[in-house]
């Protein structure tokens, strides 16, 4: 059995749904759904169990106690988080974030179960230290969040390191991996906090201006920001690939190894729609300025010399899947 924290969210759903395709379906999610539209990330697949948060650490430890015959839990893949990253409750994020995964390392590390988590680019801060995913102790301390969020992912990531290195207070397997910028199916609910993709494909499908940020920096030109845009199937692709390779253990980022810029992103969502469009540019809000990252490229060194081998969407190639297999389908849910 499997438990997915966060698996009716975006990436998790996406998981659920791809171990259901491979015949896997004595899983347990972790998450709530709301009153809006998120239980439609479920709606297609089938679960064993859906188990609030703050019901899992009893829900484990009775499943590890009586060993009932649904089957020994084998692996945990932690993807639920306070993933906003303009929330400004620090208590809130460090709660979520923190001391529930820091529970959950502790409990896989006691029973024996494979743990692979969620962290995030946002560790690297404005990316001065680089984008080596270093997950040496040393390492990891050079780098500098820019919110809360990122500090609490990277909070994670640096006790995580000091627990691996003695094999008493670690799982099995211990895998994080850092995210970039994901985007595809099933992030609907998420509302501002949805991939520029997703929140700019109803202006390109109307014929209206896509707007993208200014740039206060002077080696971007407006719309010349650039990210690392991963495509949601290729993430979940590299979680399964863990999963089969129960031996790969370490903190390795999770991105295509290239950056391309906002004004990149607008071509390829005009050119899935078949449009020429418009770009428009705005300013960038004054809450996010001393926090804005105008530059991430994942090394994907560390992941490929674990031994994986598995190809990345181009930007284009991605965009065009997803807008035209979800966007403008009538049901745009994976």
């Amino acid at each position: 059995m499997i438990v997915v924290t966060g698996g009716a969210g975006f990436i998790g759903s996406n998981l659920v749904a791809a171990l259901n395709q491979r015949g896997v379906h004595d899983l347990v999610v972790c998450d709530t759904l709301g009153t809006g539209d998120k239980w439609r990330n479920l709606a297609k697949h089938e679960i064993a169990d859906l188990i609030a948060p703050k019901d899992l650490a009893r829900y484990l430890l009775n499943r590890f106690r009586t060993n009932d015959s649904w089957g020994r839990i084998e692996a945990v893949f932690h993807l639920g988080a306070v993933s906003s990253t303009t929330e400004t409750d620090a208590d809130l994020i460090l709660r979520q974030n923190f001391v529930f995964s820091l529970m959950l390392w502790r409990l896989c590390s006691e029973h024996r179960v494979r743990l692979i988590y969620a962290s995030s680019a946002a560790t690297y801060g404005d990316g001065g230290a680089g984008f080596d995913d270093d997950h040496t102790i040393e390492g990891l301390a050079r780098l500098r969040p820019l919110n809360a969020y990122g500090w609490s992912k990277h909070l994670f990531d640096r006790r995580a390191a000091r627990l691996a290195r003695n094999p008493d207070t670690r799982p099995p397997q211990c895998v994080g991996l850092k995210f970039f910028n994901v985007y595809g199916p099933n992030e609907y609910h998420k509302g501002a906090m949805q991939s520029v993709i997703a929140q700019k494909f109803p202006l390109a499908r109307d014929g209206e201006p896509v707007t993208l940020f200014k740039s206060l920096h002077a080696d971007y030109p407006d719309g010349g920001q650039m990210r690392d845009f991963v495509y949601v199937r290729d993430c979940v692709d590299v979680m399964l690939w863990l999963y089969e390779h129960s031996e790969v253990n370490g903190l390795f980022n999770m991105g295509t190894g290239r950056a391309r810029s906002f004004d990149d992103l607008a071509a390829a969502l005009f050119a899935a729609l078949g449009t020429e469009g418009e770009v428009a540019y705005i300013d960038l809000p004054e809450s996010i300025r001393g926090r804005y990252q105008y530059f991430t490229q994942a090394d994907m060194n560390r992941l490929r010399n674990a031994g994986y081998m598995g190809t990345f969407a181009s930007l284009e190639e991605g965009v065009a899947d997803y807008v035209r297999s979800y966007l403008m389908a009538e049901d745009p849910y994976r």
